[in-house]
């Protein structure tokens, strides 16, 4: 594997509770990350799933240091960003952009197009002189497929995947290594998803760039991903290349959550079998001990509350070849094939299969008038 670029260590995030007015006191936390390691390489997009509410758009926001952590470190580059502030963190900055989740508020209503993704300039000057700001505009708004003449326009004027655009632009201004996308397609159509998610990918063949790709929907996360980590309550369960989690997903969890994906073939469809989860996702302020997943899992037994699993290739799957060797936090990790008509036997004893990951995004863009066009692909949202 390639040297990493951005290196995550134990990265903890906890929101305190406290009760009192005059005297405060802190009465528990709310623990919206808890001990994530992850590894982004360049060039790479590591996709990041889970249900709402696990601690994906925490752990965005700490990566280009919006939020500070509680705990742990962010590496770039080998130097921990979590330590630095003033001019040697708005150097960092500059390589680390951010597209965010909802394009209706994360522009200024107030300010027009050309001074939104100008904006990065005015901090970052040297990024481009000043009487060259406007066509750099210009060219960034060609690039992510808008009419360069539309600089003098508010962002009421424009469609959600335009909007969107507008915000993956701002995001290149300052020609980063790596951006983070939170979420960048959930407030959008279908169609116009597919979209944006076909503009990242040829933007990051043309940008040399480097992905952290937010999503609760798994067809689109496979469709871009080089690597997919699973994220339940605040920890990532299981991660590996996106072949090895679609294709051998070896955590409870993720067989769920694969289970959910509508399955386009008729036939398939009517031949898989669902996998309910039972119970609620626990609260973030009192999270189960051991193995967080327990209580909602089938597999669960004495050793689950005591024992948390480490997030590794579980040691009876070290001796079995293949793709099923990847990290997973499961002391009874096995392979479940969720796919009808896997073409092998479980790993391990598994049993059963559920449901198959979406279509693949089609090609399309945003024609001159300012319509959308194009047409994509489907996808599914996690159980619960």
């Amino acid at each position: 594997m390639a040297e990493a670029i951005l290196e995550v260590r134990g990265l903890v995030k906890h929101y305190p509770l406290t009760k009192g007015i005059l005297f405060r006191k802190q009465i528990g936390a709310v623990k919206a990350v808890d001990g994530v390691d992850l590894d982004l390489t360049a060039g790479e997009t590591l996709g990041i799933v889970g249900e709402s509410g696990c601690g994906k758009s925490t752990l965005a926001r700490m990566l280009v240091h919006l939020e500070r952590p509680t705990a742990g470190a962010i590496r770039y580059k080998g130097e921990d960003i979590t330590r630095l502030s003033g001019r040697a963190l708005k150097a960092v900055r500059r390589n680390i952009q951010m597209v965010f989740q909802d394009p209706y508020t994360s522009l200024n209503p107030r300010m027009t197009v050309g001074d939104i993704i100008g904006e990065p300039f005015e901090i970052h000057p040297e990024a481009a002189p000043k009487g060259s700001r406007r066509s750099r505009v210009q060219e960034l708004l060609d690039v992510v497929g808008l009419n360069p003449e539309y600089i003098n326009r508010y962002p009421h004027q424009f469609s959600g995947g335009q909007r969107q655009r507008i915000g993956i632009a701002r995001g290149l201004a300052l020609q980063p290594e790596i951006i983070v996308a939170d979420e960048p397609v959930s407030a959008l159509d279908v169609s116009v998803q597919a979209q944006v998610v076909n503009l990242l990918d040829a933007l990051q063949s043309e940008f040399s760039l480097s992905y952290v790709f937010i999503a609760h929907d798994l067809s689109i996360v496979r469709h871009i991903s080089d690597r997919v980590g699973v994220m339940y309550l605040g920890r990532v369960v299981e991660i590996g290349k996106d072949a090895e989690i679609y294709d051998h997903p070896t955590h409870p969890y993720t067989q769920a959550l694969l289970s959910a994906v509508p399955v386009p073939d008729p036939e398939a469809r009517e031949h898989r079998e669902r996998i309910i989860l039972t119970g609620d996702v626990p609260s973030p302020t009192d999270i189960p001990s051991g193995c967080r997943f327990r209580t909602r899992c089938w597999k669960a037994q004495e050793r689950c509350a005591q024992e948390v699993p480490l997030l590794a290739v579980p040691a009876h799957l070290t001796v079995v070849p293949g793709p099923v060797q990847h990290p997973s936090a499961c002391h009874f990790a096995e392979e479940r094939h969720v796919v009808p008509g896997g073409q092998e036997e479980p790993t391990g004893g598994g049993t059963g299969g559920t449901g198959a990951s979406g279509g693949q995004a089609a090609e399309g863009g945003d024609s001159g008038d300012g319509t959308e066009g194009g047409t994509g692909g489907g996808g599914g949202l996690a159980p619960g």
